[in-house]
């Protein structure tokens, strides 16, 4: 934004984090680096009649105290490689694609609630919570936080049939039915997970969709890729358009697993399952290709950041995790706790072990800013703040240590709140709050103009995000 006539980002009392280079203005020896997901334990197996070895597609989010998962349950035992299964393992029989819901107090321990509201194998005695005449490829829900939204409407959420997309609506999350019978998307393909949502920040709503691009690849002679649209009213669309990846080579995207980050408003991060359909793992293989997932991060939902060309979760050394499409991670990221938030992984697809893990990485840690031991620096641009303290997520080696300096509009650093005035700050915190010599309230000059540049010296250390406030 502008501000007083000078250019200046406003980022007002909003978590940043260090994804991407908007922010900053200079450099030296600072990189930016990507951490993984720490492995946790199973959280929702997926043996029952109406599950089986190929579910997929879940998505979480937090809905009050309660966290919710939906998921597809389907079993396609085709996929099945029936020389790698022990002696006693079973496969659930081939059935039509249902969608089945878990919910959970903690993100930890889940349970499937018997739902009774759609019959399975002569019984209600389930967690299905969608199934229609057709099948039905997946269904991606969301609470709807727009203030105007009607309360029958307060879920909504999409479904692919038939190769369109149709709009769902219900009152509590379980109940769904039709908001209209024709669909609201018709410019295919969408056979992969959709995903909609409500932006508070840019005020609409916006959708992720399968998309092609490009020529050579293997899928109608192109890539798999992502759309987006946005929408008022959920109902009638913007055109879908192909996100734009600068820099980046062009790989099968399968799907997207983009979610608006709620701790940093504006913010956009993606989780893709990659997919390299040439490969064949296995001799046995009845379906050739391997998947892992990589990270993306967006400021508009269209252009997106992929200087990680790694994986951000790789198969690993357990031989199931090596079929075609397995290693999805969940569309939704879970804080369950005061430092940590949580993932869901898809393993073991294909087989009876079929599951969700958990796994989980520190509040923002999915990239941070890293000084070696050599250390480096790094500067922001202008940036328009709203608050009179600042607080930093940041971890240091023993050894290590990170310096502050706060400076005016001209890049001149503003007396008392030097590199010389900061202390060596040491230690490991998710929200620190920032002292200098004088404390930690900001200068009287900063908090008036709102003003404020931030040098950064970082030696052996990490910083993930920081905030005013």
């Amino acid at each position: 934004m502008r501000h007083k006539n000078i250019d200046s980002i406003n980022v007002s009392n909003n978590r940043q984090l260090f994804v991407d280079d908007y922010l900053i203005d200079s450099n030296q020896d600072i990189d930016f680096k990507l951490h993984n997901l720490i492995p946790r334990e199973t959280a929702l197996d997926l043996s029952s009649p109406w599950e089986g070895v190929t579910c997929d597609y879940h998505k979480v989010f937090k809905d009050g105290e309660k966290f919710r998962m939906y998921y597809r349950g389907t079993s396609h035992s085709g996929y099945t490689i029936n020389s790698m299964l022990s002696l006693n393992e079973k496969v659930v029989k081939s059935h039509a694609e249902v969608i089945c819901y878990a919910e959970s107090d903690d993100g930890v321990n889940w349970i499937k609630p018997s739902l009774g509201l759609f019959e399975f194998a002569g019984s209600k005695n389930n967690n299905i919570v969608w199934m229609s005449e057709f099948e039905t490829h997946d269904l991606v829900p969301f609470k709807d936080e727009n203030p105007i939204c009607k309360e029958e409407e307060r879920y909504k959420g999409i479904v692919w049939v038939k190769n369109f997309i149709y709009a769902l609506k219900s009152p509590d999350g379980l109940k769904w039915s039709f908001m209209r019978d024709e669909p609201i998307l018709t410019d295919g393909p969408f056979d992969s997970q959709n995903v909609p949502m409500w932006d508070p920040f840019r005020s609409c709503y916006v959708i992720f969709t399968r998309g092609k691009i490009g020529q050579g690849g293997s899928f109608g002679g192109g890539y798999r890729w992502i759309r987006t649209a946005t929408s008022e009213n959920f109902l009638d669309w913007s055109d879908l358009i192909p996100i734009e990846t600068t820099g980046s080579s062009l790989e099968h995207l399968y799907t997207n697993g983009v979610v608006s980050y709620e701790r940093s408003p504006g913010l956009y991060l993606g989780f893709p399952r990659r997919f390299s359909p040439a490969r064949l793992p296995f001799k046995d293989s009845t379906w050739p290709g391997t998947s892992d997932s990589v990270f993306m991060s967006s400021r508009d939902g269209i252009h997106w950041d992929r200087r990680f060309m790694e994986s951000f979760i790789r198969p690993g050394l357990d031989e199931r995790n090596w079929t075609s499409r397995n290693n999805l991670l969940s569309c939704g990221i879970l804080q369950t706790s005061n430092t940590e938030l949580s993932m869901y992984i898809l393993r073991h697809r294909d087989f009876p072990s079929c599951r969700f893990d958990r796994a989980t990485i520190r509040l923002d840690g999915f990239v941070s800013i890293n000084g070696g031991y050599g250390g480096g620096e790094i500067s922001t641009k202008l940036l328009h703040f709203s608050g009179q303290n600042l607080y930093l997520n940041y971890s240091t080696s023993a050894a290590g240590f990170i310096k502050i300096e706060l400076q005016s509009p001209n890049g001149k650093y503003i007396e008392g709140y030097s590199i010389a005035d900061s202390p060596e700050i040491f230690g490991d915190h998710c929200e620190g709050l920032i002292r200098w010599k004088n404390g930690a309230n900001l200068p009287v000059e900063a908090v008036q103009s709102g003003l404020v540049k931030l040098r950064f010296i970082l030696k052996d250390a990490d910083i993930y995000s920081f905030k005013f406030a």
